[in-house]
């Protein structure tokens, strides 16, 4: 069981935080700030949980489903649920929406024009596909829009809290807003990655490509060695698979190893013909990655062009195959 959560005092304000403006004359965040939380699912009852472990006070929070209250319990006890109206009309400072990035433009209209939000107020989402132009609404009552996206996968539990130190956030925030924005971002103990607005969509899908489809991907791999009759996967694959990822985060292409960076026609082939008989499903998949490892290991020298022809071969015959 995680350790219980002790509030730390906020981040220094006025002069001598004068160093974190990045605008002459941009506000001072104040040093406690009164917090409204939109949406209890896993990442804004979290960062609910660490904004208030800093010192800051979450004064109400909205979310209705079995789960949401689950998880307020074990995270944010003491907190008031309230309709997201109310919550917007407390948070006197701060309204974090955590919502669905689908469902997040009609919440910002939703409380726009209810009257719930107010000039001053920082209205900040937690979406990493969505900006600043998703909270125009809120921008035309006078409220201060701000993405702040934590570049982290979370559970909705305890233990969320402590791998929440030293993570990026994707952050898109006025010029103003910036000596706010990465005021939270300290105080969440994670670091500000300044992403223009323009770049939200392309930052959300490396992101989502490199952690989401990879959960696709041990699972696959899970499956297929079950299919061989390995019993336990997990503890096949987990050192090859963490040796494999830090060495790619340390070393990028360079850490390429396998058939296809070898150029192993012969054995690429074989994993095609049983996987066709075994899971068809896998084949698409493996065929898309086994393509673009081929371009990459080429494009870094990893694999020479002669030594891939008969692979690209095989890769071009079955994508036929499986297009037919």
């Amino acid at each position: 069981m995680s350790a219980p959560l002790r509030p730390r005092p906020a981040a220094p304000h006025g002069p001598a935080a004068s160093r974190d403006r990045a605008v002459p004359g941009a506000p001072v965040a104040p040093r406690l700030l009164t917090v409204g939380v939109i949406g209890a699912g896993r990442v804004g009852a979290v960062l609910g949980a660490a904004l208030t472990a800093a010192g800051h006070r979450v004064v109400a929070v909205a979310g209705d489903s079995s789960a949401s209250r689950a998880r307020l319990a074990l995270l944010l006890p003491e907190v008031p649920r309230r309709p997201a109206a109310a919550v917007a009309h407390a948070a006197a400072d701060l309204l974090l929406i955590a919502v669905p990035d689908d469902a997040l433009a009609g919440v910002v209209a939703d409380l726009a024009d209810r009257g719930a939000l107010r000039p001053g107020q920082v209205v900040a989402h937690t979406s990493g596909a969505h900006g600043l132009a998703v909270l125009a609404p809120a921008a035309e009552v006078g409220a201060r829009p701000l993405a702040l996206h934590p570049a982290m996968t979370f559970t909705g539990t305890p233990d969320d809290l402590t791998r929440l130190p030293g993570i990026s956030y994707g952050v898109t925030a006025p010029a103003e807003l910036r000596p706010l924005a990465a005021r939270l971002v300290a105080d969440l103990g994670g670091v500000p990655e300044w992403v223009a607005e323009s770049d939200r969509p392309l930052y959300h899908a490396a992101l989502a490509h490199g952690a989401n489809h990879l959960v696709t991907l041990v699972n696959e791999a899970a499956d297929r060695l079950r299919d061989a009759g390995v019993d336990r996967p997990e503890k096949v694959l987990a050192p090859l698979l963490r040796a494999a990822l830090e060495n790619a985060l340390r070393l990028g292409d360079d850490a390429l190893t396998g058939p296809v960076s070898r150029g192993d026609a012969g054995t690429v082939a074989r994993h095609l013909a049983r996987l066709a008989s075994t899971a068809p499903e896998s084949v698409p998949a493996y065929l898309a990655l086994a393509r673009r490892t081929a371009d990459r290991a080429i494009a870094a020298g990893r694999l020479r062009p002669v030594d891939a022809q008969s692979l690209l071969g095989v890769l071009a015959d079955n994508g036929r195959e499986v297009a037919a």
